[in-house]
């Protein structure tokens, strides 16, 4: 059975001359959430933040796999004429980047995998799909009160932070930006990371792991190492899951000195 035609996914384009970049966010985010860094990063690339499928402005589907995402990916870089951009991807963002350069090895310069290894996870942000879906919007006026709501089911301020960004209020009534029954329907597929069998990218490969995240860990650095055998793993410390984000300066000084190298 053919697959689906790739979605056209949305991007915000920061810079217009130097190397292309494009950047993938996590689960619940958006190009939005990579502003700054793509604004930083503009000064020396070419620089494309996208939404993935079922988030930001991006359009839904009810299809929801790594290798379909990744064909999103590749058919922006190909709408943008875009030659050989190097990929930074970040938890969702980073599978989908790395299953893209997988895919298609001669087509990415390089890249850049932020806080997540190309294995399975038991547990994960998944797990809060079904949380934030159990919220009943209907009768709430303020964001306080969605949020309060949420707070049983999701007690970490940060994360229920972040994953409202994606409450939008129009004509008086909230909605998700994100389109929760795909992401609940395909949890399994999201959770787990199949290669293509045989693949491998043997270009310039960074990963970048927060200090006090688990989600990239010693333990993953062999199969890192047999499907990116050009690849290094640098610590931010200090910083979680959302590496960019909790240690901005940082984690720009590593993917510049990265990107510098090319």
């Amino acid at each position: 059975m053919s697959r689906p035609a790739p979605v056209a996914l949305a991007g915000v384009r920061y810079g217009t001359s130097g190397p292309p970049v494009i950047i993938l966010h996590g689960l619940f985010g958006s190009s939005r959430n990579w502003a700054s860094v793509a604004r930083r990063l503009s000064h020396r690339a070419e620089v494309h933040a996208l939404d993935l499928r079922n988030h930001g402005a991006s359009p839904w589907s009810a299809a929801m796999d790594y290798a379909g995402l990744a064909a999103d990916v590749a058919a922006y870089r190909d709408r943008a004429r875009l030659h050989r951009p190097v990929l930074i991807g970040h938890s969702l963002g980073g599978k989908t980047a790395m299953t893209a350069a997988l895919s298609q090895p001669e087509d990415w310069a390089a890249l850049v995998v932020v806080d997540i290894a190309p294995v399975a996870y038991r547990e994960s942000l998944l797990g809060h799909v079904d949380a934030v879906a159990d919220v009943v919007l209907k009768g709430a006026t303020r964001r306080a009160e969605v949020d309060e709501d949420l707070s049983g089911l999701i007690p970490d301020p940060g994360v229920r932070s972040f994953i409202l960004q994606n409450l939008v209020q129009e004509d008086g009534r909230f909605r998700w930006r994100v389109n929760l029954a795909a992401l609940a329907a395909h949890a399994n597929d999201l959770g787990d990371f199949r290669p293509p069998a045989g693949a491998r990218y043997e270009g310039p490969t960074l990963f970048v792991a927060g200090s006090r995240s688990a989600y990239l860990a010693p333990r993953h650095q062999s199969g890192i190492a047999a499907l990116f055998p050009d690849a290094v793993v640098t610590m931010v410390e200090g910083a979680g899951h959302y590496v960019h984000a909790e240690r901005t300066e940082a984690f720009l000084a590593v993917v510049e000195t990265f990107l510098d190298r090319l």
